[in-house]
């Protein structure tokens, strides 16, 4: 399971099986082990990933978009139409590939992809607002370890101060890659919201019943400008569905084949 160098960087790559043919990417602040036992469960050759500064892929220079950086990536980890699956910002990848590099993707399962932009529920993006305001005034200021505890108190598991103290420091230094995920999944610099209807892939959608309700909200977008996406909330899940609830998300992505 070597780093290899794609698209002019060092990222880590693990492959379960021969010849993958899902790509598997997860949320920001986590790294590739966090969808193992989902590729476990679901029995099929997986290639996952650590993204741009996370795990033993190499940092983020801050030069250029981040979610850009990102595609390029898993465009190039996709040597076949692939099932690509995402979580939170890795689905925000996903759902890029398909659209800029459909060729590449035979499938998409979009587990709560953070696409902002793609809300139109004002009630459920004044939530988000009012939950995000507070991240974005401590970071502002400095404060990088309050700006961690307030996102995962909506985006993470479990109470902050169970969390070690280490990996709690490691979400804290890596709080700029969240900033930086901002002009494209909360600004939509790439005009993802205007595409949408270019999916011309089967799309499973899967979120948890206790999450944010700007999730809803992104879900019900997407499944407004593509038709043959298919809703799946998980009883009793928040956002780290793919990770809490491991079972009943593969068996979701099962039955959608």
């Amino acid at each position: 399971m070597p780093v290899e160098h794609l698209a002019g960087r060092d990222i880590f790559v693990a492959r379960t099986g021969d010849a993958p043919e899902t790509l598997m990417l997860h949320c920001t602040l986590a790294r590739h082990e966090a969808l193992l036992p989902l590729a476990h469960a679901l029995r099929v050759s997986t290639t996952l990933t650590d993204l741009i500064g996370h795990g033993r892929s190499g940092d983020w220079n801050g030069r250029g978009d981040y979610q850009a950086a990102n595609l390029q990536v898993a465009a190039a980890l996709c040597d076949r139409p692939s099932h690509v699956i995402g979580h939170s910002f890795g689905a925000t990848v996903a759902l890029r590939l398909a659209l800029d590099h459909p060729a590449k993707v035979s499938r998409l399962t979009l587990i709560e992809p953070v696409y902002f932009a793609l809300a139109t529920d004002a009630v459920a993006i004044a939530d988000h607002r009012a939950r995000f305001d507070p991240i974005y005034a401590a970071y502002a200021a400095g404060d990088l370890v309050t700006a961690a505890r307030l996102f995962h108190g909506d985006w993470g598991i479990g109470d902050w101060n169970a969390v070690p103290e280490r990996t709690r420091d490691g979400f804290a230094r890596r709080m700029p890659l969240i900033m930086a995920g901002v002009p494209a999944i909360q600004d939509d610099v790439f005009h993802v919201a205007s595409r949408l209807a270019d999916v011309n892939v089967p799309v499973t959608l899967i979120r948890g019943a206790s999450s944010p309700q700007i999730v809803s909200a992104i879900h019900a977008g997407i499944c407004a400008a593509v038709p043959h996406a298919r809703d799946h909330v998980v009883d009793g899940a928040g956002h780290m569905v793919p990770l809490t609830h491991v079972a009943q998300v593969a068996g979701i992505i099962a039955s959608d084949a």
